[in-house]
Parts: structure tokens; C-alpha cells; sequence
């Protein structure tokens, strides 16, 4: 599947199904707790790491053209700015 041409909406929502149907029980415990994920939403492929940025550079490196989606583990919120969350975890 091409990834290019997929909405901010659809990589979200596939990062979402990845992480729903699988990733979240390998990863929701005491160690990963606050911790960013970032998945590729075409493969599923994550990484993980304090901030995210680790992990979507090496994702980058194996597929420069992958769509990613951060989010914190077991969080609603990954960053706010006010009182407004910009990025949302899995509802």
C-alpha cells in the first residue's frame, strides 16, 4: 500500500489499529510508562524511547518515505500546549 497520500486522519488511524490489535500489550508496563512509541502505520513496525526521536529517525532510515504516529505510552496525552493536547493517544 502507498503511503504517500494518506491523510494526517488515516495514519493516525491505522497507527491506532496497529496499536489497539497488538503493540499495546507487548508495551503497556512499568518500563515503557511515560515513554513515546512511534509506529509506522503502513507496517507496524515501533520503536521506542523517551522522546520519540530515536525511534523515528531509525524507523526513517529503513523506509524514508514511511508515515509515522507518535504517541506516549499509557497516557491520553502525549504533549499540550495551554490546556489544549495537541497530540492524542488511543482512545
Amino acid at each position: 500500500m502507498q503511503a504517500l497520500f494518506w491523510t494526517v486522519e488515516e495514519v493516525a488511524q491505522r497507527a491506532k489499529e496497529f496499536y489497539e490489535n497488538g503493540i499495546r500489550q507487548q508495551v503497556e508496563h512499568g518500563d515503557n510508562l511515560g515513554k513515546m512509541i512511534v509506529i509506522d502505520a503502513e507496517t507496524g513496525e515501533y520503536g521506542i524511547d523517551q522522546s520519540g526521536v530515536e525511534s523515528g529517525l531509525k524507523l526513517k532510515q529503513k523506509n524514508p518515505n514511511a508515515r509515522l504516529f507518535t504517541m506516549r505510552i499509557g497516557y491520553d496525552v502525549a504533549v499540550t500546549f495551554g490546556h489544549a493536547p495537541m497530540l492524542r493517544t488511543v482512545e
